[in-house]
């Protein structure tokens, strides 16, 4: 897709995600602008000592700001929401603030794009969106929804809306992986539920996988990548295999095997090389937007639990290092 002399917003753009597609996008591409959106000018100042490019603004601002918005997008060609309350415990005990940024911000940034004509919106999500259990899922789902209809509420206006959804990321912030580095000093790792398995994609791959849907999109689609999973027990003995296990139970609100894709959305969901996309149900999408996708099996779901690609051990200490360095491979083998 032509980045070159576009104007390119990043909502919650110091976050990890935010901060590898900035280093994508400006080696790659030579935008007009990027704007990094955030709430935090102290992330915001330590971002801006890590690059130094003329097309870089930062831009501090909340998405619950619907007048802030109208100052951020003016001119802006594509967006990519990345701005969320993300931590599912916290978001079990401040329900509302969850409400206010997750689903609220999500109708303030497609009400302001449609109204400035922003051509492309990117909306991130997460496997927790699929058959959710906790708040968090919840507003995630909420919000996919909203950003899927945002296609026929902006009519006649050009702005085009897309959800791009995957699991859990490595070298993210709150990540278990680097909780369990940690406590692997201690000799001790904790583990909800020994029978638990999660999605696994790196930095790399998930801001990639926004950029080509970025390209890909019509409107309305939700993006899923596909990625490999790994059983927890699989990841504890790749990290810390000598450490003692303590079984603690499951959180409230948390599930033991992640679903990308729903047995009822699987009915919509075409497949692609090394992708899904599942279809929106509007009447103006058509066989002409398929780009040659193949419908999934009957019966279709796409679990962490039924997942054919499952990290061996040995993948997931390269995974691991690629990651956090060659130490903690040596490290993790004794």
């Amino acid at each position: 897709m032509e980045l070159n002399d576009r104007t390119i917003l990043i909502t919650g753009g110091t976050g990890s995600l935010g901060n590898k597609l900035t280093e994508i996008i400006l080696s790659r591409y030579r935008p007009r602008k990027l704007i990094i959106m955030s709430r935090d000018e102290m992330k915001q100042y330590e971002m801006s000592q890590r690059f130094d490019d003329t097309a870089l603004r930062f831009f501090i601002g909340d998405v619950r700001d619907r007048d802030r918005l109208y100052r951020a997008f003016d001119g802006v060609d594509y967006i990519i929401h990345a701005a969320a309350l993300k931590q599912v415990p916290a978001a079990e005990y401040n329900p509302f603030e969850a409400i206010k940024t997750n689903i609220l911000g999500a109708k303030n940034v497609i009400d302001v794009a449609v109204d400035l004509g922003v051509k492309r919106v990117v909306a991130l999500s997460t496997d927790k969106a699929a058959n959710p259990i906790n708040l968090y899922g919840a507003t995630k789902l909420c919000s996919d929804k909203l950003f899927i209809s945002g296609n026929s509420y902006a009519g006649s206006k050009p702005t085009r809306f897309s959800v791009v959804r995957y699991g859990n990321v490595v070298g993210s912030r709150g990540s278990v992986i680097p909780f369990f580095l940690k406590m692997r000093e201690k000799g001790v790792v904790p583990v909800t539920d020994r029978r638990m398995t999660r999605f696994w994609i790196t930095l790399e791959q998930g801001a990639d996988f926004v950029l080509r849907s970025l390209e890909l999109m019509k409107g309305g689609e939700i993006f899923v990548p596909k990625i490999p999973s790994t059983g927890i027990m699989d990841l504890v003995k790749a990290i810390a295999p000598d450490c003692k296990v303590e079984f603690i139970g499951i959180r409230p609100g948390e599930k033991l095997h992640e679903v990308l894709i729903s047995e009822d959305d699987g009915r919509l969901t075409l497949e692609y090389k090394d992708y899904f996309v599942i279809q929106p149900q509007f009447p103006w999408w058509g066989e002409e937007r398929k780009n040659g996708g193949k419908p999934v099996p009957e019966g279709f779901r796409y679990s962490s639990d039924n997942n054919p690609h499952r990290l061996s051990i040995f993948e997931i200490r390269k995974m691991v290092g690629e990651w956090y360095g060659s130490d903690i491979l040596r490290t993790a083998n004794g």
